[in-house]
């Protein structure tokens, strides 16, 4: 069989040693595959004036996977104060890279599973009756529509004559903002669609079938965003009656759901939800079950598809001698890039071998040992980047 081309996309900071030692796993395991370098990022934009050069695209377009590792991002005037003195004063605009890549190339479902490992020391535990101490086991996936809603990049600072014109014809606007100086004025768009909406539902309850679950979760805010999430919940059930009768929606609003899965995470296994929410749910099951060092993810079109951890570059981590930050997340955003393409076979060894190391608890990256990020961690006994994907290679 021909190996595959995997579009390597390292970023900044952190991205670059938790992606190589993913690799490494990778071939340990024996998944054999080319690996092209896709330049992505704040040097690019710095450099360049963009963050997502076209070359990269057209590499995704070739080889349709990509592993990603971690961007920087910042507000766009320190992004405009940072670009090359040959371009500053050009009106370029800094644009996340990751959201323009999910766009770009209609990556709308993003998948992201937060699982409880066995002997974590970082996982959740509550108090039971008589003081008792109890650790729920959490196995939620979380499904995120990952294209619109406040992501959609749709919004405005002092808005043009057309737009505001736009905003007077509701009448909520006239009552509320009507009154602000228009160049006091931000505003951003929520959008949903329905067949952007009906997808990510679709993908939740095939989900849902597939792993013998009874529920799927809308996790939106219908009785005050009527519009954008009444969508998702009408979608949801009206397709729970006609497609799927064995599984029955459960509506709770955001907020609520972040009290919940602090008091009952374990009640809660697929959850669909917007951008937004869907960012922030997901963060909070990742509390959970040990941190973004844990929390992998994958953004899914119809062609291509990147798979990534949720965490993000910490600039101040990339420059110490030795890398510090657990890999997990990135190896097991690896292992969903294997499901992906079939080979769950290989998949399911790391997922056993990183499984194991954390159950043994001999080899544990710094904030598995609740330390804070200094450059001294390993020298206290932290395990390095490389030390705990060692330790997932020897059980391999």
């Amino acid at each position: 069989m021909e190996k595959r081309t995997i579009v390597s996309m390292p970023g900044d900071g952190i991205g670059k040693p938790v992606l190589e030692e993913a690799i490494r796993v990778l071939d340990a395991v024996g998944f054999e595959a080319n690996y092209v370098n896709g330049d992505i990022g704040w040097e690019f934009w710095r450099k360049e004036g963009n963050p997502f050069p076209d070359r990269t695209i057209k590499l995704l377009e070739e080889h349709k996977l990509g592993l990603f590792g971690a961007i920087t991002s910042k507000p766009k005037d320190k992004a405009a104060a940072e670009l090359a003195p040959e371009l500053q004063g050009k009106g370029i605009q800094y644009y996340s890279p990751i959201v323009a890549m999910r766009q770009h190339f209609d990556l709308d479902i993003c998948m992201r599973p937060c699982k409880t490992f066995k002997g974590n020391p970082l996982n959740f535990i509550r108090k039971g009756v008589n003081n008792t101490i109890e650790e729920p086991v959490v196995d939620a996936m979380i499904f995120r529509q990952n294209t619109e809603c406040l992501y959609g990049g749709v919004e405005w600072t002092n808005p043009s004559d057309k737009v505001y014109e736009a905003l007077m014809t509701h009448p909520k606007f006239v009552e509320n903002f009507s009154k602000c100086p228009r160049p006091e004025l931000a505003v951003s768009t929520r959008i949903f669609t329905k067949h952007y909406t009906t997808r990510i539902v679709k993908a939740a309850f095939e989900y849902a079938k597939a792993k013998g679950f009874d529920k799927v979760t809308v996790c939106e805010k219908p009785n005050v965003i009527r519009e954008t999430s009444g969508m998702m919940l009408l979608i949801a059930q009206e397709m729970a009656k006609a497609e799927y009768p064995g599984i029955r929606v459960e509506d709770v609003n955001i907020d609520a759901m972040m009290m919940w899965i602090t008091k009952n995470p374990e009640n809660y296994h697929v959850i669909v939800s917007g951008n937004m929410f869907g960012d922030i749910v997901s963060d909070g099951f990742a509390g959970l079950v040990g941190g973004l060092g844990f929390a992998c993810s994958a953004n899914i079109g119809r062609e291509v598809a990147v798979f990534e951890p949720t965490h993000g570059s910490a600039p101040k981590y990339a420059g110490f001698p030795v890398s510090i930050v657990n890999p997990v997340a990135m190896i097991m955003s690896a292992c969903m890039m294997l499901d992906h393409i079939g080979e769950n076979e290989k998949s399911g060894r790391i997922q056993k071998a990183v499984a194991s190391v954390v159950e043994e608890g001999k080899v544990k990256a710094y904030d598995m040992m609740k330390m804070s990020g200094k450059i001294d961690v390993v020298e206290k006994g932290a395990a390095s980047t490389k030390q705990m994907a060692d330790a997932i290679i020897a059980k391999l």
